[in-house]
């Protein structure tokens, strides 16, 4: 498949663990809009609209929810499960935005402001998978990224020992987040292509479809946690239903110097200071098999 050949090179990717997904590589060029394509078509510069003029979206459909220097958006499920990846300006900041249905996770990361003078990368849905997690990559260089934790595994940008910084993902339901942010954009429904897909009750709904490594048995392999990396470094897994429970019983839910706070209807993490510290909701297997030495919250 044309692209491949300039992703499967050496590097810290164990191929071994690598299998495709069934689905072609996105190489558009940024911006590129002609569809339908064979591949999962990553969005650039969505177009959004206000709340109020969303009313295509259920109180209860679930949302990813960002804020970059007070700018509020809001990434449907509906659209995140057809298109995998956004490349976004929020806040006056670029982001990289991917999306795997089959690891129940959205990440943010920074890609602007990079050391080295690093172009902006140009995140891309490659079609392979590594340990049941999408394998995204740079348009660019062809630089191929870890999704977990941002950094380039591959290509140029490894060579440069190249990390993106994450932004707070909160995972919620758009009720919840437009009444917190009365003033958030939200992608608009074409960016959907009249598609509604819903994974975790039909294709993967009893666990990981695709081989992962050795599953961490201290939960159930779907249970959602929040990973968050702690100031230390050290990452923490807060089991999701647990640390609301706990919180909204006037529980303090905290490891490692980082504390959730209920935020929006979802979960967001600070350090003792109160400053954010970058955390997203996932299924336990992925956290788990991209952070095997992670720390689990509990009571």
């Amino acid at each position: 498949m044309h692209g491949w050949d300039r992703l499967v090179v050496e590097g810290a990717v164990d191929w071994r663990l690598v299998t495709w997904g069934g689905v072609p590589i996105d190489a558009r060029p940024f911006g590129e809009t002609d569809l339908p394509c064979p591949c999962i078509p990553a969005i650039d510069n969505p177009t959004v609209t206000s709340a109020g003029d969303a009313t295509w979206l259920g109180d209860d459909d679930v949302v990813f929810g960002i804020v970059i220097n007070g700018e509020a958006r809001a990434y449907p499920l509906q659209i995140m499960e057809v298109r995998e990846m956004v490349n976004d300006t929020l806040g006056g900041r670029d982001l990289g935005i991917p999306y795997c249905s089959l690891c129940g996770a959205a990440q943010a990361y920074f890609t602007d402001d990079l050391p080295n003078d690093v172009a902006r990368p140009i995140l891309r849905t490659s079609g392979l998978l590594s340990r049941s997690n999408k394998v995204m990559f740079d348009l660019n260089t062809y630089s191929i990224f870890d999704t977990f934790t941002g950094r380039a595994l591959t290509g140029p940008l490894a060579q440069l020992g190249l990390t993106l910084k994450q932004a707070t993902v909160i995972t919620t339901d758009w009720r919840s987040w437009r009444e917190s942010f009365p003033d958030t954009s939200v992608l608009t429904e074409d960016l959907a292509l009249g598609r509604n897909f819903d994974f975790r009750q039909t294709r993967d709904a009893e666990g990981p479809i695709f081989p992962i490594g050795d599953v961490d048995p201290r939960l159930p392999i779907q249970e959602e946690v929040v990973g968050v990396l702690a100031p230390s470094g050290a990452p923490i897994a807060f089991p999701r239903g647990p640390s609301l429970l706990a919180l909204r019983s006037g529980t303090e839910v905290a490891a490692e110097g980082v504390t959730l706070i209920e935020s929006a209807g979802g979960l967001r993490a600070v350090d003792v200071d109160g400053k954010e510290v970058s955390s997203h909701q996932a299924y336990w297997f992925a956290w788990s098999q991209f952070h095997p030495n992670t720390r689990v919250w509990s009571q």
